[in-house]
């Protein structure tokens, strides 16, 4: 007879761990199905995405602050080398020691995990495909499976000269020149990592900005100091097909909306498009989950139009991020034992982890001006942070939009040295549906950063006090 849970979890990334830790808090029988060929739980995001990605980044920032800044800084070293093996490495470790912390996590909160292809083969029913077929039956199943990378036609992921962004985190030398097809998160975030360890890089983006979603003044001045640090940019244009030879790829594109074609050639190039979500293989047709036409499972308040089946995270709609995934899984899990689970995908905040970072939660400018709200703008530039310029990191701003009548704050967006970190003050405030002037009034610790999150708030009134 199958082994029975309260609910089954196909996918261990994010959304389904936080899911199972949160089912085993609230004394549910809970198992956690994951198909990775390492055999590791934490999905895209700890294996092959966030986690790897900052391990990368992190390194060749220290690296190009000791080959750049160092010698102004009073600080005398010798020839400095790269032993990109050993970045690599601590990389890995970085990986291997979060999804063990994963791994305890699912004991400790007795949740038991198969390894292999979850398949639903009927209500309540799940079928492993692991080392050995195995059924298990539950009153509930969450489908927490993820995205994937998105392919693009005419140009073949071999994750060698042409990669995704799995590949782009474990090539074997520094290309000479990467291209980057698309200029979004993933893409400025890894062509970061090898532009500081010596790639010339080049980013070619099919609309005419990078950060396309982003607040139209942030992708400008991101683009801008981006160029400054290097990094070179084709807008307006796309790829429409490769030619791989023995060391090169011939990358063939033209303008956007059509014209002559140019070739392009590099050591590597960088696919990174976007994402899908991940649905094939899961026998959703066995009991009627509904997809919409961009492959998402169609849900309410993450239930799925199968009774007893639910989704959660990059599956459905929503940024796909992994802490809206994490949020969406302890909802989700609340809503099934009879709690009021619920996220606001409004305040979701995004990030990019480059120098400087770029954060931003709420609306843009551009959406404000298109629904026709009033609103007041405050800006404060790290240039005059006491904090920023004491330490050379005077790159980028604070802007911060409101009601023009309630004074609500609407939407937060920052380029600057630790950017992600500052967003947060501004979540909790929207979150609590907070003004400008509670951030204006609030005593923020000098000298810090975040100082300028304060003084773009005073902006809003026009009472900036240091600019």
């Amino acid at each position: 007879m199958a082994e029975q849970f309260d609910v089954v979890i196909i996918g261990a990334g994010p959304g389904g761990y936080n899911a199972a830790i949160r089912a085993g808090q609230l004394g549910l029988k809970t198992a956690i199905i994951e198909k990775r060929d390492n055999k590791k739980l934490g999905g895209t995001c700890l294996n092959v995405g966030c986690i790897p990605s900052k391990a990368l980044l992190h390194a060749s920032e220290l690296y190009e602050t000791a080959e750049k800044d160092f010698e102004g800084l009073g600080i005398q070293t010798g020839k400095l080398s790269l032993n990109l093996a050993q970045m690599l490495k601590q990389k890995e470790d970085a990986v291997e020691g979060l999804t063990k912390g994963i791994e305890f996590l699912m004991k400790k909160n007795k949740v038991e995990t198969f390894l292999g292809a979850g398949e639903i083969t009927g209500p309540g029913k799940v079928r492993v495909h692991g080392e050995k077929q195995l059924d298990i039956e539950a009153k509930n199943i969450v489908i927490a499976t993820g995205s994937e990378v998105t392919p693009l036609p005419g140009v073949e992921i071999d994750e060698k000269q042409i990669v995704s962004s799995t590949g782009a985190l474990d090539f074997e030398s520094v290309p000479k020149h990467l291209v980057v097809i698309g200029g979004g998160v993933i893409g400025l975030e890894l062509g970061s990592v090898w532009r500081r360890l010596g790639a010339e890089v080049t980013v070619v983006e099919f609309l005419d900005r990078i950060l396309p979603t982003n607040d139209g003044e942030v992708s400008k001045q991101f683009q801008r100091i981006l160029k400054k640090q290097g990094v070179k940019f084709k807008l307006s244009s796309k790829v429409t097909g490769a030619e791989k030879l023995k060391t090169k790829v011939k990358l063939s594109v033209e303008p956007a909306k059509g014209g002559d074609s140019e070739v392009i050639e590099a050591d590597a190039v960088l696919v990174a498009i976007g994402r899908r979500p991940y649905t094939q293989g899961l026998g959703l047709e066995n009991v009627g989950v509904e997809i919409d036409k961009r492959g998402m499972i169609v849900t309410d308040h993450f239930k799925t139009s199968a009774n007893g089946v639910w989704a959660i995270g990059d599956c459905i709609t929503g940024p796909m991020l992994a802490h809206k995934a994490e949020d969406d899984g302890v909802a989700c899990i609340e809503l099934i034992v009879g709690k009021a689970g619920h996220v606001n995908y409004d305040l979701v905040p995004g990030v990019v982890y480059t120098y400087p970072e770029v954060a931003s939660v709420g609306k843009t400018e551009e959406e404000l001006k298109e629904a026709g709200i009033d609103y007041k703008t405050g800006k404060f530039p790290f240039a005059a942070n006491s904090r920023a310029k004491t330490n050379h990191e005077t790159d980028g701003f604070v802007k911060v939009l409101a009601d023009a009548k309630t004074d609500r704050v609407l939407g937060c967006h920052i380029i600057g040295r630790e950017a992600g970190e500052l967003i947060a003050e501004v979540v909790s405030v929207m979150e609590f549906g907070g003004a400008s002037e509670d951030i204006a009034r609030t005593c923020h610790a000098h000298p810090t950063r975040s100082e300028a999150v304060r003084q773009a708030a005073m902006g809003v009134e026009g009472w900036t006090m240091q600019a």
